[in-house]
């Protein structure tokens, strides 16, 4: 099962890049998603056009303002649960993604892997 992490980037200073990180130390197969065309740890950062199979978790990076945007692609991935990272809450898209038989989690997926509680 793979995890998908929006809000992908290859700034080390960034969360999304450290979680990347963590996950693929942790031996998880990840998926990187943005809407910038990029690299990160040797994994190419791909687009919404791309529709992820067998994915358990997705993990978000992204603010609530910029949720919409990804809001049709997380459905159509159809993930087991969703990781709402620190500032990322946004009880709206909770609601829907719950609706839509989608576990949801408010967390720190770098948290959860340190704990090993992922």
């Amino acid at each position: 099962m793979k995890t998908v992490v929006i809000g992908a980037s290859n700034n080390p200073e960034r969360y999304s890049y450290k979680a990347i990180k963590m996950l693929l130390n942790h031996d998880h197969e990840v998926v990187a998603v943005s809407n910038k065309k990029a690299e990160v740890l040797g994994l190419p950062i791909i687009n919404t056009d791309s529709i992820v199979d067998s994915v358990d978790t997705i993990t978000l990076y992204v603010g609530p303002a910029n949720q919409k945007f990804y809001e049709q692609y997380i459905l159509d991935t159809k993930p087991r649960r969703v990781i709402f990272n620190p500032g990322t809450e946004n009880s709206e898209m909770e609601e829907i993604l719950a609706k839509n038989g989608i576990e949801v989690e408010e967390a720190c997926t770098l948290v959860l892997l340190s704990t090993g509680q992922y």
